[in-house]
C-alpha cells in the first residue's frame, strides 16, 4: 500500500511523527505542572487555591465557615481526577499550619453511606480538623453528587481514596509521615482497604465500620437491595467481592496501629463485627486499640475527636 491510506490520504510517515510530537507535548506538559507546583512562592505553597490546575484539582471553591471553625481552619471544596472519572473532595487546613507555614500531619476520611446517601456536609471535614488539629481530605466518592462514575461500595471507588492520598503527597504544606486513614461505616471499611493498598498508610481509625460485609447482607433487610445493586449479587454469588471488602478475612495484611470505635447496642453495623475484627487483630498480633460505647450511636461521638487526637499522638511515640 506504500504507506498510505487513500481514503483520507494520510501518509504513515506523517501519522508516526504526529504521535510521537504528541507524546513529547504530554510529557512536557507533565514536567511542566510537576515544576509549576515545586516554584510555587512560599506564600502559594501554603494557599490551596493557588493547587488550581495541578495534580488533577480543578474547581476549588472556599467554603465559609460559621462561628468558631472559621478561625480555627480554611476549608475548600474541588473536583480531583481518580482514574478517568471526576470526583468532588473537601480540605481543611488548621489556621496554625497556615500562620506558621509549618507542614502538618494528615488524615484521609472516608464518608459512610452510598452514591448520594450520606453526603458530606460542608463544614464536616473543618469539624474534625478542629478537633484533632490535622489537616483532614475527604471525597463523596464517584457516582455521587454530580461526579462521572458509578459506586461499587469498595470496588474500583476504592481508587477515589488512594488518588487523595496521592494529592496529599502533592501538597507542600502536608506532612506525609504519620498519614492516617479513617472513617465511619463504609467509609471505615474503605479505609482498611486503603491500608491494605497503600503502604504510605500509617494508621487506620475504623469507627463503626463494616469489617465482614457478608455478615452485614444478613444483618439488615435494607443492605441486601443495596449490596445487590452496587456490588452486583449477593455473598454466595459472589464471594471475592464481599471478602476484598471485609477487612475480617485479611487482617494479617494490615500492619499498621488500629483504633477501632463501636457502639454496643449499634442497629447499623452490629458490635460483634468490631468484636471479630479485634480477635483477629489480637491472633495476629496485630496493634490496635478497642472503644466501646454503651449506647446505640453509629458514627461519631462528640467526644471521639479528642479521642482520636490523643491516640493519634500516643500511637506514634
Amino acid at each position: 500500500m506504500n504507506g498510505i491510506v487513500h481514503g483520507g490520504k494520510i501518509k504513515k510517515g506523517s501519522a508516526l511523527l504526529a504521535m510521537l510530537l504528541a507524546a513529547i507535548l504530554f510529557v512536557l506538559g507533565g514536567c511542566k505542572n510537576s515544576e509549576s507546583i515545586s516554584e510555587l512562592s512560599d506564600d502559594d505553597r501554603f494557599n490551596f487555591m493557588s493547587y488550581e490546575g495541578k495534580s488533577g484539582i480543578s474547581n476549588i471553591k472556599e467554603i465559609e465557615l460559621d462561628g468558631t471553625l472559621s478561625d480555627r481552619c480554611r476549608t475548600y471544596k474541588f473536583d480531583y481526577k481518580s482514574d478517568d472519572f471526576s470526583v468532588v473532595g473537601f480540605i481543611s487546613v488548621p489556621a496554625d499550619c497556615l500562620k506558621n507555614r509549618r507542614a502538618e500531619k494528615c488524615i484521609i476520611f472516608n464518608r459512610g453511606g452510598n452514591c448520594n446517601m450520606g453526603l458530606l456536609e460542608d463544614s464536616d471535614t473543618a469539624a474534625i480538623c478542629a478537633q484533632t488539629g490535622r489537616i483532614i481530605l475527604a471525597t463523596q466518592y464517584r457516582g455521587s453528587e454530580g461526579c462521572t462514575g458509578y459506586d461499587e461500595f469498595g470496588g474500583d471507588d476504592i481508587n477515589d481514596v488512594l488518588s487523595l492520598i496521592d494529592i496529599c503527597g502533592e501538597l507542600s504544606f502536608a506532612d506525609m509521615s504519620d498519614l492516617c486513614v479513617g472513617g465511619v461505616s463504609r467509609g471505615g471499611m474503605m479505609s482498611y482497604m486503603a491500608a491494605r493498598l497503600d503502604k504510605r498508610v500509617k494508621k487506620v481509625v475504623a469507627v463503626s465500620a463494616v469489617t465482614d460485609l457478608k455478615a452485614s447482607y444478613g444483618e439488615r433487610e435494607d443492605m441486601k437491595e443495596i449490596l445487590d445493586t452496587f456490588i452486583g449479587g449477593t455473598p454466595d454469588e459472589l464471594p471475592t467481592e464481599y471478602e476484598k471488602r471485609s477487612a475480617v478475612c485479611w487482617a494479617d495484611e494490615l500492619n499498621v496501629p488500629v483504633l477501632i470505635i463501636h457502639s454496643r447496642d449499634d442497629k447499623m453495623v452490629s458490635y460483634s463485627q468490631a468484636e471479630e475484627m479485634a480477635k483477629t487483630l489480637k491472633k495476629y498480633k496485630k496493634k490496635y486499640d478497642f472503644v466501646s460505647y454503651d449506647d446505640s450511636v453509629h458514627g461519631l461521638h462528640k467526644e471521639d475527636g479528642e479521642v482520636i487526637r490523643k491516640w493519634l499522638e500516643q500511637s506514634s511515640l
